[in-house]
């Protein structure tokens, strides 16, 4: 265990608790193995010195994994994984959530910053390291972003497949499995549908990305108020915006990694 990351995270123990969780297994090995496609060599083998070789995609759910364990509970009790929103907001508002934390709904930003900000001074902290390229990929997920008077997504209620689930869970995991690729499949058709995008998602700013991701959070709670429980109209309408944020999360977790390897 790195010291240095939780001396830097303490702070963030005083903030709000809720159990959610982030894009499920695959979605963070897809955005992974996505980011590590696009990595210079130099920056795959100073990575993978650290994790071992493709480690950033083997230990992409550890953050995930550690939830019952005595190591980082705070990560969890105290919302690492996600930035929860109320409804509504405007554009600026948002944006101003990017660097003037949010008192309530989770602590994403401050935490990825943070974590960043230890990996700058050293590259070489393990911890870091896994948690920026998991932590990365949660900012992707549309109900890492949602309402906080539903707890992101948790507690609204929905059918999938004659099975009982929430609106959470669906953007977790259920959309992307629904496709029956492995990671690595999933990955290979993501780069090679989206590659000749890449360029122009170098050119936006995180305020960009972030309200990108705002917005389509809101258009599935608007959808929330029509869906009559055809679970395959819902993948039809909703699979290609998430496998756009499952790329983007990919490319921008390379370009982080780019600045500090």
């Amino acid at each position: 265990m790195k010291r240095g990351i939780l001396a830097v995270l303490s702070g963030l123990m005083l903030l709000v608790p809720t159990n959610l969780w982030a894009w499920g297994q695959e979605g963070h090995r897809i955005i992974a193995e996505v980011a590590y496609h696009y990595l210079s060599g130099g920056a795959q083998k100073k990575i993978d010195k650290v994790l071992g070789k493709h480690g950033m995609v083997y230990n992409a759910n550890w953050p995930d994994e550690i939830k019952s364990d005595t190591i980082y509970p705070q990560s969890h009790k105290q919302g690492w994984h996600y930035q929860d929103l109320n409804g509504g907001m405007s554009d600026s508002a948002v944006v101003a959530a990017l660097t003037d934390y949010p008192k309530a709904g989770g602590s994403l930003f401050r935490a990825t910053d943070s974590i960043y900000a230890i990996l700058k001074q050293d590259p070489n902290n393990h911890d870091a390291l896994v948690f920026i390229v998991h932590l990365a990929g949660d900012r992707y997920c549309p109900m890492h972003m949602g309402h906080m008077n539903d707890a992101g997504g948790n507690k609204v209620k929905m059918k999938w497949f004659g099975g009982s689930t929430n609106l959470h869970t669906i953007w977790d995991s259920k959309l992307i499995d629904s496709q029956g690729y492995s990671y690595t499949e999933y990955a290979a058709f993501l780069i090679d549908k989206y590659d000749d995008t890449r360029k122009e998602l170098f050119k936006k700013s995180e305020a960009e990305l972030v309200l990108e991701s705002y917005h389509l959070t809101s258009d599935i709670y608007e959808y929330q108020k029509t869906f009559d429980g055809n679970t395959y109209h819902y993948i039809y309408k909703f699979h290609q915006p998430m496998e756009w944020q499952l790329y983007k999360a990919g490319v921008r977790l390379a370009m982080l990694l780019e600045e500090i390897y």
